[in-house]
């Protein structure tokens, strides 16, 4: 699939990974359809892809967990654009912490269920339901079309982040599932598994984390967000990838 011209949906568009991706799509001449929480990052975020070159630029204030306004969203984003050729499914959120804590004997503290739940409801549910929508849209219109889900080196299990793991392991599981259900419709899907990337959202990790996390990367840097967008570049012009994972982590192993 040719970026140029195409209709590219990216939540979380507004920062970080996603807008490093609006970006770098905006320069290949794709249309944008931003999805994000801020109004004003949005308005940002398509004044700068428009500049960047793209033929149109586009934001909507949805939350992804929110299963009515996914569905007016993409109503909109179709009647607004024309058609949808990509979704990637960036959104997400972190809340880590220890599944338990224990001291002389007695436990100290236990991960809340509201700390598990809200990663899944943006991260996992949100990619379910924004995936869907595109989707019947693609299926519908039947020019065929392609679903990123973002994932992370972290789906293998990470200290801390058993809220987070789960549902980088489960958007990698819809990915798989809906490369083989959705190929009879020319739809492919297809997974980033981002290592240790520089982007407000890693920003927020304490200094010991920070310095953990490098010591464990071969190539001892961050990644760049650009670079993320890069693989998304390649997921989206390679017709024959689907159903598998691209593993962008500096040589990680978690």
């Amino acid at each position: 699939m040719n970026i140029s011209a195409s209709t590219i949906v990216i939540t979380g568009g507004a920062q970080g990974l996603g807008r490093a991706m609006a970006e770098h799509f905006a320069a290949a001449g794709a249309k944008l359809a931003l999805i994000d929480m801020n109004a004003e990052t949005l308005a940002e975020a398509c004044e700068l892809c428009t500049a960047k070159g793209a033929m149109q630029a586009q934001g909507y204030v949805v939350n992804v967990t929110d299963e009515a306004a996914v569905e007016q969203a993409f109503e909109q984003i179709v009647a607004d654009f024309g058609e949808l050729n990509v979704l990637v499914n960036n959104a997400g959120i972190l809340r880590d912490g220890m599944l338990v804590k224990c001291k002389d004997g007695e436990i100290t503290h236990k991960m809340p269920l509201q700390q598990f739940q809200s990663v899944l409801d943006v991260n996992l549910t949100g990619s379910f339901l924004c995936g869907r929508e595109a989707a019947a849209h693609m299926a519908k219109a039947g020019n065929g079309g392609v679903i990123i889900n973002i994932s992370s080196v972290a789906r293998s299990g990470n200290i801390g982040q058993t809220n987070y793991a789960a549902t980088k392991a489960g958007v990698v599981a819809m990915t798989v599932t809906w490369a083989r259900e959705l190929g009879r419709f020319g739809i492919r899907c297809g997974a980033i598994a981002p290592g240790f990337i520089e982007t407000p959202m890693t920003a927020q990790m304490k200094p010991e984390a920070i310095e953990r996390a490098l010591s464990m990367v071969p190539l001892r840097r961050w990644g760049q967000p650009d670079e993320i967008a890069h693989s998304a570049r390649y997921i989206i012009e390679n017709d024959f990838f689907s159903g598998r994972v691209i593993e962008i982590d500096g040589g990680v192993r978690l």
